[in-house]
């Protein structure tokens, strides 16, 4: 398993899925440990700097204008609260500055004001991440330009489950972008989110499509649903966490070089079931109250974790973090 390959078929994932917990647990350990520092893990923190108002149709989404969720409009958030925001985050121990605006793309005056947020995050020593929806070639020359590190464009679900939960943009779409972000010489960050009501197929599907890119995405976070009020999915079956930690593991298998992020709903999960997370080879977490809108981990929590599973925070300069293909 540790070849990096980019031709999976959809029967092969699905039958990862379906092996015995415990082999599937042991070999994705096997190969996290071939790669990575088994104890280390990578912590981000995200910030929203433009909430709500987004003209998306996600159906996950508390942001998308389309839905009742009693979100209030924000605009976009002046560049002295960001810097603070990042300061914060750095001395609570975040090696990664992730901020987030819920465009469905954004202006050239916009990706300017996000230009110099990006500079001045960096200037406080850490890396930087964005994700501002869809990107055109010369935007993500503009990024790499501005010293992004890593730019975030989720593909959320398979091809073929994706029309059950957005509308408004295509699958191709966000194919393209991540094209034009990998070109650029950015860092990928793409994942997806598990539990709106696809199947083990569905999610098969999605690793695939990540694993199949030209190059592995170099940060693969790996959501569950958070179900919000107003949404079309806020009343989503709640996925089995066995099943999650499934995906986990055969996303490590199959792109063994990659940083698997545990991201959105460990709010829910068990300090259990974020220990076999780990233990499956997930190796990155957003630390911090909020994730975007969504509450998340309160930090005390995530740092008595650390401490009781021997965890300590992963300080890998990003420039040792890509992958390559082979």
């Amino acid at each position: 398993m540790n070849e990096l390959r980019h031709d999976w078929t959809r029967a092969e994932v699905e039958q990862m899925l379906n092996r015995p917990f415990n082999d599937l647990l042991f070999d994705a350990q096997s190969v996290h440990r071939e790669h990575f520092d088994p104890n280390a893990v990578q912590v981000s923190t995200l910030l929203s700097i433009k909430t709500g108002a987004c003209p998306e149709d996600c159906g996950y989404c508390s942001q998308s204008a389309k839905h009742d969720t009693e979100l209030e409009r924000e605009k976009l958030l002046p560049l002295d609260e960001v810097v603070e925001a990042a300061r914060e985050a750095k001395a609570n121990g975040a090696s990664r500055f992730c901020m987030g605006a819920a465009w469905r793309n954004p202006t050239d005056t916009n990706l300017e004001h996000v230009i110099e947020m990006i500079k001045a995050v960096r200037a406080e020593g850490m890396e930087t991440c964005v994700t501002l929806g869809m990107l055109g070639e010369q935007q993500a020359r503009r990024l790499r330009d501005a010293g992004l590190d890593y730019y975030n464009h989720n593909l959320d679900t398979s091809p073929e489950f994706y029309g059950e939960v957005i509308t408004t943009r295509t699958f191709e779409d966000r194919l393209e972008t991540l094209a034009h972000v990998r070109a650029a010489g950015i860092n990928v960050c793409s994942g997806g989110i598990l539990g709106m009501g696809e199947a083990r197929g569905d999610r098969a599907s999605m690793l695939c499509e990540l694993a199949n890119l030209p190059e592995h995405p170099q940060s693969v976070p790996i959501n569950m649903l958070v179900p919000v009020a107003g949404t079309p999915l806020q009343d989503a079956a709640e996925l089995d966490p066995i099943e999650f930690v499934r995906a986990i593991a055969v996303a490590r298998l199959m792109m063994p070089r990659s940083y698997v992020r545990l991201s959105a709903g460990r709010g829910g999960m068990s300090d259990e079931m974020q220990a076999l997370c780990f233990l499956a080879g997930a190796n990155s977490i957003f630390y911090g109250d909020r994730l975007l809108t969504t509450d998340n981990v309160e930090e005390h929590a995530d740092r008595q974790l650390f401490a009781r599973l021997g965890i300590h925070p992963d300080e890998t300069p990003v420039e040792q973090k890509t992958c390559c293909s082979a």
